[in-house]
């Protein structure tokens, strides 16, 4: 995953109704959603949604197949861990980090 990828999705999800989406389709899992089941759940307009789907797809975190006469939409998990990790590659500054501890230094170090 390089800095471009990471910057594509973060901007992607910088607004309140793809993140719902995004949200919503993780919810989904490999299952996936149709554009009017999600505009339903969101009670979005089919249009705005049809434009914050693209961005999504763009942006490499939604993927869009099509299941006989509908569009199945589903998150790219594979996408979103890319950028978690590329987010999270040097927490702790390669110290086994404390996964309960509100943040990320491990307890024991004071300058965190």
């Amino acid at each position: 995953m390089n800095e471009d990828h990471v910057i594509k999705s973060l901007a992607a999800l910088a607004h309140q109704v793809r993140l719902q989406v995004f949200r919503a389709l993780v919810v989904a899992g490999a299952d996936g959603l149709t554009p009017s089941v999600l505009a339903e759940a969101l009670g979005v307009a089919a249009t705005a949604l049809s434009f914050h789907l693209k961005e999504l797809v763009h942006a490499g975190l939604v993927t869009q197949e099509r299941v006989s006469r509908n569009l199945v939409y589903r998150a790219d998990f594979a996408r979103m861990d890319g950028v978690l990790r590329y987010l999270t590659e040097n927490c702790c500054a390669g110290a086994r980090c404390e996964v309960t501890a509100p943040q990320c230094c491990p307890a024991s170090d004071k300058g965190c």
